[in-house]
């Protein structure tokens, strides 16, 4: 199992996949709340290695994964906020008056940092 960090001041997406790309986890956290949700995914699920974007707070939560006795690789987050866009309206799409609009004009109603955290591991999993 991989886990994906997209570390951010208030909130930070963390997503678990298996090695064949299989998302087991996928949430948008506080912050404040990563250091136990990076521990009880530990102690839940095998952690192999924690994927962790190089962007944002990226510093203070390599400080929580170390902390928790795992390991982590940093992977680039360039344009990974503009990929989970699209990747959410593959996965939720549009409905009602948003079907007319191009969904490359909107902006996702939820945050995408769960999202940003998926891509991270799978971009690690392809190198």
């Amino acid at each position: 199992m991989f886990m994906g960090i997209d570390p951010g001041r208030d909130k930070c997406g963390v997503a678990v996949l298996n090695s064949a790309g299989e998302i087991k986890f996928q949430r948008v956290v506080p912050t404040e709340e990563l250091d136990n949700v990076i521990k009880n995914l530990a102690a839940s699920m095998q952690i192999q290695s924690v994927i962790l974007g190089d962007g944002t707070t990226h510093k203070s939560a390599a400080q929580k994964i170390s902390a928790a006795g795992l390991t982590f690789q940093l992977v680039d987050e360039k344009h990974t906020t503009e990929e989970a866009r699209r990747l959410y309206w593959i996965k939720n799409p549009p409905r009602g008056w948003r079907k007319l609009l191009p969904t490359s004009m909107q902006v996702p109603p939820e945050p995408v940092d769960a999202i940003v955290a998926e891509i991270l591991v799978r971009r690690f999993l392809q190198a």
